[in-house]
């Protein structure tokens, strides 16, 4: 079943287009069953862009899916189209009353800093305590899944001798997981990031699993109490051209910054890019949802806290 969206939202049009499954609300108040409640923090300052990345994945199932984003109020997001978040964004304090199926906690590029520096640091770490009282299973995505590793286990983050930039192979570790089921032996998924979560310091944690990591040992999905709190250091959700444009954004900016890694056919930048991660992007957020469904009460209000 598709997801259930405002008919005036940018995404909605695009979405459409590709024949990603939608909704109107109007149709949707005359379906005789219970949708999936999925909210998404956007912390990404390609706000439409993140929010049409995640979009295309979340409609591709058989799932109604009921989507609400969320806006934190301690910063001031200047890159939205204007009344853009006015007009679809719900304060995550007017949320807190609610309880969720799924929660996507996005990346942010703020890295440099120490995570209590974050303007909107304080505000997150409402959101990550609301997240294990009212959320069923929740989704962190890349600087996003750092600052929460490191808030709920006081995991550090460590800086990368330089950037890991590009597509990457990943392995499956836990095959029975039904995070992957249907998944390769091993996978491709893109990176962009200059840290990552001390592996040492999630091994050390009887809660948490490293369910997938690259060939040398660099985490990429971890998971903590049975599944309801997933983390993914890289971005299964970038579509073909995100790379590129973070890799002529910073050139343009005259920052030191490498080809991407097995992103442009014999590296060359000219050509357009190769997409080899698209099929398990969609697999993963399927299973994902999947899993929501067939584990979370139908009466949300019963929902246990982690």
């Amino acid at each position: 079943m598709p997801i259930r969206i405002p008919q005036k939202l940018p995404a909605y049009e695009a979405l459409t287009a590709e024949n990603i499954f939608v909704m109107t609300e109007k149709r949707a108040r005359h379906q005789d069953i219970r949708p999936l409640e999925v909210a998404i923090v956007n912390l990404m300052p390609t706000t439409t862009d993140t929010e049409l990345q995640f979009l295309r994945l979340l409609g591709n199932t058989p799932l109604q899916v009921n989507i609400t984003l969320l806006a934190l109020g301690s910063h001031d997001w200047t890159h939205a189209p204007p009344g853009h978040l006015e007009r679809f964004y719900v304060p995550v304090a007017d949320a807190m009353h609610r309880h969720f199926d799924g929660l996507i906690i996005t990346g942010a590029p703020v890295e440099s800093q120490p995570f209590e520096n974050v303007d909107y640091w304080d505000e997150l770490c409402d959101v990550f305590a609301f997240s294990r009282a009212a959320v069923f299973s929740t989704l962190h995505i890349c600087w996003g899944a750092q600052a929460a590793l490191y808030y709920h286990y006081e995991i550090p983050k460590v800086p990368l001798s330089q950037k890991l930039f590009g597509v990457f192979a990943h392995n499956v570790n836990e095959k029975t997981s039904p995070l992957f089921r249907g998944f390769d032996d091993i996978f491709l998924a893109p990176q962009s990031r200059h840290t990552e979560s001390a592996r040492s310091a999630i091994v050390s944690q009887s809660r948490l699993t490293i369910q997938s990591e690259t060939p040398c040992g660099s985490p990429f999905i971890v998971t903590g109490s049975g599944g309801r709190e997933i983390y993914v250091t890289g971005h299964l959700e970038y579509d073909n051209y995100t790379l590129d444009k973070e890799y002529r954004r910073d050139l343009a900016k005259g920052l030191v910054i490498n080809v991407p890694i097995n992103y442009y056919p014999q590296d060359d930048t000219a050509r357009p890019p190769l997409v080899r991660w698209r099929a398990h992007a969609h697999l993963f957020f399927s299973n994902w949802l999947n899993y929501v469904y067939q584990n979370v009460p139908y009466n949300l209000k019963k929902l246990e806290s982690i």
